[in-house]
């Protein structure tokens, strides 16, 4: 046999890639057409919880997209709400690529970094496409890694004329808006509550982080022609919310319908999220398949739990670069 060799890429690396905003947005939306296509294979997220009385469990993620692409991924992302006591983030994983012809593996790449930028970049291609064009107040409830790009991305998009953030902890958001406004360079306005952030906004996230269920997001602070987007592990949104959208777009149905979190759950469990009631995933929206906004005056949300295949078309795209500007470590297999 000859010998194997995998490339990896660790935290330090995939931040020395410095991928720019266009190129995480180009390479998500690529997985995405290719999951329209139906160009891919993809599993439901499959769930780890080594011990119920600690808030924390792993995520696992099963895909693959075929040619130009062509490669096969997991990955293993751990969801633990109190790692800030321990100064660490709360979500911490691996990516793993491999050859679909022959199960070689290819690859091993940071997980933290990779799914904070592919979540907020599934958020900002879901606005391209659901949200008003004129869209340019955005609330948003959490400051996790994964609400840094869903901010960044969405600004870039939309160029916002107005940012309000909300956490659940003072320390966090106040950290949360003054990296924002650095970065961003415009001004960042952190409120007090979830009602004076979201209500009105044009486009509305939420990226809680609740220990359990709660309501905390009123429907009657939903204005109408907005977007919405929540995707908490926990709940965070009323059973009337779906009651007023004209369009509720998924990333995939087949996580969605099952399991026992995420934002809509109790939507889906109690038949108000179905199928029929569906009107489309979003792959087949990105694809031209199905229609996206199509009135100003529709109220859309989107539902997205995390594709498999958005990972592994931005661990592509990271491979591809680190492999143009020697960036990572090569790894013997066998």
């Amino acid at each position: 046999m000859p010998p194997i060799y995998l490339h990896y890429l660790n935290a330090l690396d995939v931040e020395a890639l410095a991928l720019t905003d266009d190129e995480i947005l180009t390479a998500v939306e690529r997985g995405l057409v290719a999951q329209g296509r139906r160009e891919a294979v993809i599993e439901p997220r499959m769930h780890l919880i080594p011990d119920p009385a600690i808030h924390g469990h792993f995520n696992v993620l099963r895909g693959a997209l075929r040619a130009p692409i062509n490669l096969a991924g997991v990955k293993v992302i751990s969801d633990y709400v109190d790692n800030y006591k321990q100064g660490l983030p709360s979500e911490v994983g691996l990516l793993l690529l491999m050859d679909p012809g022959n199960g070689v593996p290819m690859a091993i790449i940071d997980g933290s970094h990779l799914t904070d930028m592919r979540t907020g970049a599934v958020t900002a291609i879901g606005a391209k496409y659901l949200a008003r064009k004129g869209a340019r107040v955005l609330g948003h409830v959490g400051a996790r890694g994964t609400a840094y790009w869903n901010v960044r991305l969405l600004d870039h998009l939309f160029d916002l004329a107005e940012i309000r953030i909300h956490s659940r902890r003072r320390e966090s958001r106040e950290a949360f808006a003054a990296r924002l406004t650095r970065d961003l360079g415009k001004t960042v306005t952190v409120t007090e509550d979830w009602r004076s952030c979201v209500e009105g906004a044009d486009i509305v996230v939420e990226a809680s982080r609740l220990p359990e269920p709660a309501p905390l997001l009123k429907t009657e602070w939903i204005k109408k022609g907005a977007f919405v987007v929540p995707y908490g592990t926990m709940s965070a949104v009323e059973l009337s919310l779906t009651d007023i959208m004209s369009k509720v777009v998924v990333d995939d149905w087949g996580q969605c319908k099952s399991g026992r979190f995420g934002a809509l759950r109790a939507h889906v469990d109690g038949g108000k999220l179905s199928e029929a009631t569906l009107h489309a995933e979003m792959g087949a929206v990105v694809a031209g398949l199905k229609p996206g906004r199509e009135q100003d005056d529709e109220t859309i949300l989107f539902w997205h739990r995390g594709l498999s295949l958005s990972d592994i078309a931005l661990g592509h795209a990271m491979l591809e670069k680190a492999k143009r500007l020697g960036i990572g470590h090569r790894l013997r297999y066998a």
